[in-house]
């Protein structure tokens, strides 16, 4: 059975409102969510030694690579303390190709990280719409932004 990503409007009573969260990647480059505002956003906290994060990793450089000149981009929020070349060494051996943000923490601006993998969806406004705790597909993450567009 496929899960559906939950829309958050559902778990949370306050108003949606855009979120500001500055981030490094594994690159060093110094980010904010707010630079990739009229995009989506999909934020996946996962682990390397997390079994379902390994499994969603091929959905997620697919969704990526079909959507990041477009209209959507995958950050991959690594919650463990790698070094950074213990990380890059898994990063090309399992050839991912979207933005890695190393040693994160779960933030309140996005949500709660009750379990890896969790991800959060932001839509091109900046708002946190939807989540899911565990896997997600690539064909889960565009239903969900083509019924949301």
């Amino acid at each position: 059975m496929k899960r559906l990503l939950i829309p958050l409007l559902l778990a949370y009573s306050f108003s949606l409102a855009a979120v500001e969260l500055p981030y490094q990647t594994l690159k060093g480059e110094a980010k904010n969510l707010t630079d990739h505002r009229g995009k989506w956003v999909v934020i996946n906290y996962w682990a390397t030694w997390c079994p379902p994060c390994l499994e969603e990793i091929p959905e997620l450089i697919l969704f990526h690579e079909s959507h990041k000149d477009k209209d959507a981009i995958v950050l991959g929020f690594d919650m463990e303390q790698a070094s950074p070349a213990r990380l890059s060494k898994f990063i090309e051996e399992n050839m991912i190709s979207y933005p890695i943000v190393p040693n994160a923490e779960s933030s309140d601006k996005i949500g709660v990280v009750p379990g890896l993998p969790t991800t959060y969806l932001i839509n091109p406004e900046g708002e946190v719409v939807a989540s899911q705790v565990g896997t997600v597909t690539s064909d889960m993450l565009e239903s969900y932004i083509n019924k949301n567009k």
